[in-house]
């Protein structure tokens, strides 16, 4: 977790300059992905807010992307809040501001969708994958490219976990855990590559994605509407890359059958790729493994988040997680 190198009483000041809002009271909100960001719940006289400090250069392009959908009429999107010069973000030295409405809503980890929140899902997401990208937008997007980076992590990997070195508790339960389930961990990435190597990038087939629509990135109100948010990572992929959540079993939710024909009802027909759509699942396992094992190795994070990390690691193996479910999803069916 990034140190906190501003003070709260800095922010407020900040916030009053920059968006002409009084803010009467801050809270810091912990347990963010992005290391290089720091969160908050901002209270004023009438509304609340979710303030994003990030530190860094960064390009802009996912908010690009949150105005063209918000500008295409989708509904399901949080559009930041105008600064007083009526731009999307305040960038000062070290870092840039950014501010949205605070919706008061759990997210699907703990929340489980409706029904009809399940169809309302669908038919964003189809309507996201359906929206027209300028060319001068789509020049700065990632492209889906199918990389090797994260197996040759998790194979680094290998030979360390077999080391003997002095751990602490929790790398040295890692570690065994690891070996425990090596030979999945093995298949795991071995299917991937072979997997990799049956598809080809074709951009002509590529849709916005937002890439990581996860259960934890979907707000559920009570009052059956949801809200997709972290836009981080958009991407031109094939519509896969997206619909491997639905069913996927990603912390251990939206793992259940039932559950997918709510969501195809919103989205409509349409052709899926059981190639791609087995790589993705897989693909985003070892990518998790390779981070969390990174993670894990180092003492760069608390003794609490690290095992948080390990906790969520083990649950990939669990009963209909993760890992079974990317091995049942046969791409020769």
């Amino acid at each position: 977790m990034l140190k906190k190198p501003i003070q709260e009483q800095q922010i407020i000041e900040l916030f009053k300059a920059h968006y002409g809002i009084d803010i009467q009271v801050m809270q810091f909100i912990s347990g963010g992905a992005d290391t290089n960001a720091l969160v908050y719940k901002a209270d004023a006289k009438s509304k609340s807010y979710f303030i994003k400090i990030k530190y860094g250069l960064h390009d802009e392009i996912n908010l690009s992307i949150i105005r063209l959908l918000h500008d295409a009429g989708i509904k399901e999107i949080i559009f930041p809040v105008h600064t007083l010069e009526g731009k999307l973000f305040k960038q000062l030295d070290q870092f840039k501001i950014i501010a949205y409405p605070f919706i008061d809503a759990p997210n699907g980890f703990t929340q489980d969708l409706t029904e009809k929140q399940w169809n309302q899902l669908g038919k964003a997401l189809r309507k996201i994958h359906e929206t027209s990208i300028p060319d001068s937008i789509q020049q700065q997007l990632r492209k889906e490219t199918y990389p090797t980076k994260w197996r040759e992590i998790v194979r680094s990997f290998y030979n360390k976990i077999k080391s003997e070195t002095s751990d602490d508790k929790i790398t040295a339960d890692f570690k065994s855990f690891f070996k425990n389930n090596i030979h999945l961990i093995h298949q795991l990435v071995n299917s991937t590559e072979e997997l990799s190597k049956k598809l080809r990038p074709d951009l002509n087939k590529y849709v916005l994605c937002h890439s990581d629509i996860h259960a934890g990135n979907v707000l559920v109100a009570s009052d059956d509407s949801i809200y997709i948010i972290d836009w981080d990572e958009p991407m031109l992929a094939p519509k896969e890359r997206d619909l491997m959540f639905i069913g996927g079993g990603v912390g251990n939710v939206w793992n259940k059958s039932k559950e997918i024909p709510y969501f195809y009802e919103g989205y409509g027909d349409t052709n899926i790729d059981k190639t791609i759509l087995s790589y993705y699942r897989h693909a985003r396992i070892v990518e998790d493994i390779a981070l969390f094992g990174q993670d894990l190795s180092s003492h760069d994070h608390s003794d609490q988040s690290r095992l948080a990390m390990l906790k969520h690691f083990k649950a990939m193996f669990d009963p209909n997680g993760v890992v079974e479910i990317a091995f049942a999803t046969n791409p020769t069916e």
